[in-house]
């Protein structure tokens, strides 16, 4: 499935966004998608993931309480409240085909089992 990730954007401290998923020539239905986020100079990070029936989710505990996700028939959305500078990154979604996902030992999200990947698109918080 191909993704395609938007909604990201420029936006002051204390701002919200809303980015959104959708797939090309399909839907969303059967897999869990994740938000993954990637800043310059450090490591890819899980933020969420809803499994494909949405009645799972999960959230990094960096975005707990600030960002939450949500899924209709052809969209997976990431609410964004309260960003911080910290929240700057390029953010992706990924799709997993077993419909549900998979932590660490530590409770983060494995991005191994996420088969597609969408482009990403860039939120940028000032302060």
């Amino acid at each position: 499935v191909q993704l395609q990730a938007s909604g990201g954007g420029l936006v002051q401290a204390g701002g919200s966004l809303r980015l959104s998923c959708v797939a090309s020539g399909s839907t969303l239905n059967r897999y869990a998608i994740g938000w993954f986020r990637q800043a310059p100079g450090k490591q890819r990070e899980g933020v969420s993931c809803i499994s494909s029936s949405g009645g799972s989710t999960y959230y990094a505990d960096s975005v707990k309480g600030r960002f939450t996700i949500s899924r209709d028939k052809t969209t997976v959305y990431l609410q964004m409240n309260s960003l911080e500078p910290e929240d700057t990154a390029v953010y992706y979604c990924a799709a997993d085909v077993t419909g549900t996902y998979y932590l660490t030992n530590s409770g983060k999200l494995i991005p191994e089992f996420f088969a597609s990947w969408g482009q990403g698109t860039q939120v940028t918080v000032s302060s």
